[in-house]
């Protein structure tokens, strides 16, 4: 019988990874339709008004904004918990799920990423060097800086994988795609936490799908996600031609 679920997004997606993660931890079954939101068609912005990634279709049910998305699957399919069972530390595991969602997406992905990468495969247009030189020197250690005051010497946040960790380590997994690294002599503990979120089984058998197209020409990345074994839909709805996409902003 196929599966019920699909996520509509880029394996290359910190938002998308968050999703796909929360989905392989708790052994739910999905397919995934692959496609950066810049190459949506019709049909997709039908479903994602804003034209962004994940959406998640669930019997009928359409979801959009990984955080929605990830809160109903744990409301759905409680275990394994992905969110901490204390009220106070839940609470604070969404403000850093949030904190990812912005503020490391702000300059990770959308001053660093997205200039290095997706201008230049997707638009084919050359980077603004003065927005990654300005992500690189103050927006991304900024940011580091204060999420290094909130995590343990080691291990995770709250002593089990959560949803936290998870939002934490995906925006620094695409980040690593435009080879950048987290200094561990400076921030030891952002760097330990996100190499402990990504040895996970989970996320290593997200990473072989990832790592498969990361050189790709889009119309050449299905074929290679279909030979690793990854669950694709049978239909794509990336088929029209590049548009931008407003950053995310929550």
């Amino acid at each position: 019988m196929p599966a019920q679920r699909k996520v509509i997004g880029s394996y290359l997606s910190p938002y998308v990874r968050k999703v796909l993660a929360c989905l392989e931890l708790k052994e739910l079954d999905y397919e995934i339709d692959p496609m950066l939101p810049f190459v949506g068609n019709a049909d997709f912005a039908r479903l994602s008004p804003l034209r962004r990634v994940p959406v998640l279709l669930d019997d009928g049910l359409v979801l959009n904004d990984s955080s929605v998305i990830c809160q109903y699957l744990e409301d759905r399919h409680p275990m394994p918990s992905l969110y901490p069972r204390d009220i106070a530390d839940r609470a604070r595991a969404r403000w850093l799920e949030e904190y990812a969602d912005t503020r490391l997406a702000d300059g990770l992905i959308w001053r660093l990423f997205y200039q290095r990468s997706i201008r230049r495969r997707v638009f084919g247009e050359a980077p603004d060097e003065a927005v990654v030189a300005q992500a690189l020197e103050v927006e991304i250690p900024a940011a580091t800086d204060y999420l290094e005051t909130q995590l343990p010497e080691d291990g995770f946040i709250f002593g089990a994988l959560s949803i936290a960790d998870l939002s934490i380590a995906s925006y620094f997994r695409t980040a690593a795609f435009v080879r950048h690294e987290i200094d561990a002599a400076r921030w030891p503990r952002t760097a330990a936490l996100v190499a402990l979120v990504l040895s996970q089984p989970a996320l290593r058998k997200l990473a072989r799908y990832e790592d498969c197209t990361l050189r790709l020409p889009l119309a050449e990345q299905r074929a290679a996600l279909l030979a690793a074994g990854a669950p694709l839909s049978s239909e794509t709805m990336g088929t029209s031609a590049p548009r931008p996409v407003m950053p995310r902003t929550s």
